[in-house]
């Protein structure tokens, strides 16, 4: 029998995390200490509902990085895919791969959801922001890409992109 999926809540210590990021390289939890950081797991690249949100966030990364924000994309791809996603979409922030689904596990953001009226197991589209010293702020299950980047503007306290005056 499946054990309980995680659920973390605002105020916990984020998992730790250690992944290969597209390009090369790694991201970690102490990497992301003393700046504010924001997580979004994502089921796979260059598929219609991700890349919407990966654009959006794109769109909108200049106001994450005025709020001090480090952006990073989590999905069970491999690094090949995340490296084509970033040159095809022009993805400013980074992107790691998270194959063994282990810190997925960890944030409750891999386990069974509805596809299709299917049950699988799989990537559950999910955002955590965490402070500057490792504690959650913001956690978001099952998150809506059209209404993803008003939410986090509004539960994170992020102004608008700065338009033309």
């Amino acid at each position: 029998m499946p054990s309980a999926p995680v659920k973390l809540t605002v105020g916990e210590a984020a998992p730790a995390l250690d992944l290969p990021t597209a390009g090369g390289g790694r991201v970690s939890l102490d990497s992301l200490r003393g700046a504010p950081a924001l997580l979004w797991f994502y089921p796979a690249a260059n598929t219609s509902l991700c890349t919407k949100q990966a654009c959006d966030l794109r769109d909108h990364h200049q106001m994450f990085v005025d709020a001090g924000y480090r952006v990073v994309g989590i999905s069970p791809d491999p690094l090949p895919e995340l490296d084509r996603f970033i040159a095809e979409q022009d993805l400013p922030y980074t992107l790691a791969a998270d194959e063994s689904h282990e810190v997925m596990e960890a944030y409750g953001a891999w386990g069974e959801k509805n596809m299709y009226g299917r049950i699988v197991e799989g990537t559950i589209r999910s955002s955590f922001a965490i402070d500057a010293e490792g504690i959650l702020t913001f956690v978001k299950y099952r998150v809506g890409t059209p209404k993803h980047i008003a939410l986090l503007q509004e539960k994170l306290g992020l102004g608008a992109s700065p338009g033309p005056v």
